[in-house]
């Protein structure tokens, strides 16, 4: 009597591939993900201070402000935006610009790398404005 003999399937030898895959796929999503959403939170956080370093300069511009009261109106924006640890190095000078006196609010942050948690100083944005005087 001849006996059949059952030679390995594709099917036996690849039992649990599946499950190996599934983990090695979704690690690789779920790092692109979280990496995508860094550099969403990385961008967001550079476009806040740098609006918040522009409307510095622009309240700082008014003919009845100063420079100290344009650095707390940034100092408060980027306090209510991304937090307190953003609104540390903060400068505003007088200058100018095409021969129109501009007001300059330059902001200094840490750039988030994991989370809010960044490199400190790596992040420095400027803002300007025209100054406006009394007579105009």
């Amino acid at each position: 009597m001849l006996r059949a003999v059952r030679a390995p399937t594709l099917a036996s030898s690849e039992r649990g591939s599946a499950v190996a895959e599934f983990v090695m796929v979704a690690s690789l999503l779920t790092v692109l993900t979280l990496g995508v959403m860094q550099l969403a939170l990385a961008l967001h956080v550079r476009n806040t201070v740098l609006d918040a370093a522009a409307e510095g300069a622009r309240y700082a511009s008014l003919a009845d402000s100063s420079l100290a009261e344009g650095i707390a109106r940034t100092r408060d924006l980027i306090q209510i935006a991304v937090g307190p640890a953003y609104a540390r190095g903060i400068t505003a000078s007088y200058g100018s610009e095409g021969g129109v006196a501009t007001v300059q609010m330059r902001v200094v942050a840490p750039l988030p790398l994991l989370g809010l948690i960044g490199i400190n100083r790596r992040l420095e944005v400027e803002g300007h404005a025209a100054r406006e005087t009394a007579g105009e």
